[in-house]
């Protein structure tokens, strides 16, 4: 039985090979190669979608240099900081950006006030002063900026304008018409403008007169903060209000403008960084994070917009202007920041100055 077994198996595997002897002159069947097995990605692959409220070709460079040092690409969107949180807000339950970058501190303050944002401890955050970040770790400074003013000397010296030196210069009659500033219900630039005149002031009442004074020599406010300077740097309009550090970059472009602290004392922003809660990109999102604040390429990134880092021992641009060489206001951000102060500020100039327009 197990002989006659042997025989057959015999003849079954010989069958193959005749079958295949017999068709020698035939076509053979193409061979199939089974497909390569996908690439295991790097762990720095990938791609990770950002907010910005950093000027756009700022933004543009340094993520072009993040993606060249770690294979991920950042997919970005730039936005003033008011809009970024009401993007952020109106994303809540499905977040389209996973960190934001750059923005004035008091916006990233009100994100967290507001649950928009989620805490993250960076193993390069002691770097950077304990006054400069987040007690809970919801974000972190990357540079200061002094609210100060720019004019065009060409355009004043054509109207007759003197250059304004103090924020009671800028409610001069001589000014109605020639003063530009970002509306403050989508730049925190504006917003910082209105917390620096409660500083001054005292009361919320005594700003707002101010705002109003103000208001009648106000051209226009634009959506973003450093879009008036722009405007000074081309001589469309004499003088506006905004960030040092934005100004400072078009004097050194060669734009004729002359740049003035006020004497009574100035605001200032502490342009921070946060991540978004339930962030689809967290992992890689954290990457950027840790690398903005530890890579040298994206220090010195920063410093070619003149802005002064916080981290500790980075380097300042020679030209860059410091709140140290200046008279700045006490703030207390937190107070500031707070999404119940702030709303009722926003919601007092724009009842009171914005909606009368």
């Amino acid at each position: 039985m197990k002989k006659s077994l042997a025989v057959l198996m015999v003849l079954l595997l010989l069958v193959p090979a005749l079958f295949a002897q017999g068709s020698a002159e035939a076509t053979p069947a193409p061979v199939v190669e089974a497909p390569a097995p996908a690439p295991v990605p790097a762990s720095g692959s990938g791609s990770v979608n950002a907010y910005t409220t950093l000027e756009e070709p700022l933004a543009a460079k340094l993520f072009q240099l993040f993606e060249a040092e770690t294979g991920i690409k950042v997919n970005f969107v730039r936005l003033s900081g008011g809009e970024t949180v009401a993007r952020l807000e109106a994303e809540a339950s499905n977040p389209q950006a996973s960190i934001w970058v750059g923005g004035v501190g008091l916006d990233h303050i009100t994100a967290k006030s507001k649950g928009l944002t989620t805490p993250y401890v960076s193993r390069y955050t002691a770097k950077t002063p304990a006054q400069f970040r987040d007690a809970d770790n919801f974000y972190i400074g990357l540079y200061v900026g002094p609210l100060t003013f720019v004019t065009n000397t060409a355009r004043a010296k054509e109207l007759g304008l003197d250059i304004p030196t103090s924020w009671a210069d800028l409610t001069k009659p001589e000014y109605k018409g020639y003063i530009r500033v970002a509306n403050p219900n989508s730049s925190g630039t504006a917003y910082n403008v209105l917390t620096t005149m409660l500083d001054i002031f005292g009361t919320e009442d005594k700003m707002i007169e101010y705002m109003k004074e103000l208001d009648k020599n106000i051209d226009q406010y634009t959506k973003s903060g450093s879009a008036p300077g722009k405007s000074v740097a081309t001589g469309e309009i004499p003088v506006a209000i905004g960030y040092a550090h934005d100004q400072v970059k078009l004097k050194a472009a060669g734009s004729p403008v002359v740049i003035t602290a006020p004497s009574e004392g100035t605001g200032y922003e502490l342009a921070s960084m946060s991540l978004v809660k339930d962030g689809k990109d967290s992992v890689n999102a954290k990457k950027l994070y840790d690398w903005i604040l530890s890579s040298p390429v994206a220090q010195s990134t920063f410093t070619e917009w003149y802005v002064v880092l916080v981290a500790d021992g980075a380097v300042k641009h020679p030209d860059a202007l410091s709140i140290n060489d200046i008279k700045t206001v006490v703030q207390d951000m937190a107070w500031d920041g707070d999404k119940v102060n702030k709303t009722r500020l926003l919601d007092r100039w724009t009842n009171e100055i914005g909606n009368k327009r």
